[in-house]
């Protein structure tokens, strides 16, 4: 491609293109083919999957978590809510699969048709646990996300570390080992 750095990111991370996916609204291909011609790329479909969904690893940080969400689910119903595509879903499914034993309940936008902070998700996840907004306590790493559920009345933070995770699941009455 001819397009900077720059430009593919907000390509990827900050565009309608990469929203109406994470939404559901566009097919894989649809949003191929529009990349395609945005980015001016010389790939064909099936290339261009594996370089879009290879960005995923774990981190010790990652796998931190994780552990804790484990515990906690013995004690707790956790849900993971996720703006995410078909195609990282499906990729992440096949080779992380074992991240997701610590969810009882998974609620992504593609499914849902709509993205965080949209007031829709967040009530999907209340609606599948049957709780209230007080009942629950939300994390994410952008204040925006969190954001649109502290509008809810659902407790939330902004995940800062596993520590300052710890801390804020302790201060909210949830009970960590």
């Amino acid at each position: 491609t001819d397009k900077s750095p720059d430009e593919i990111f907000d390509l990827f991370f900050d565009s309608e293109l990469t929203g109406l996916f994470e939404e559901g609204k566009i097919s894989p291909q649809e949003f191929f083919l529009k990349v395609k011609e945005i980015l001016n790329l010389k790939l064909d479909y099936d290339e261009f999957v594996p370089i879009w969904n290879e960005i995923f690893f774990l981190t010790k940080e990652n796998l931190a978590v994780y552990n804790l969400a484990r515990q906690l689910k013995s004690h707790y119903k956790l849900a993971l809510v996720s703006n995410i595509n078909i195609l990282h879903f499906e990729y992440l499914k096949k080779k992380f699969a074992h991240l997701f034993d610590a969810f009882h309940n998974i609620i992504t936008s593609y499914e849902v048709g709509v993205r965080k902070p949209a007031p829709l998700i967040y009530r999907k996840a209340l609606e599948a646990f049957d709780a209230s907004s007080e009942q629950v306590f939300y994390t994410d790493d952008r204040p925006e996300l969190a954001r649109g559920a502290k509008d809810l009345g659902i407790r939330a933070f902004v995940f800062k570390g596993i520590e300052q995770l710890k801390k804020d699941l302790i201060n909210s009455g949830v009970q960590v080992n």
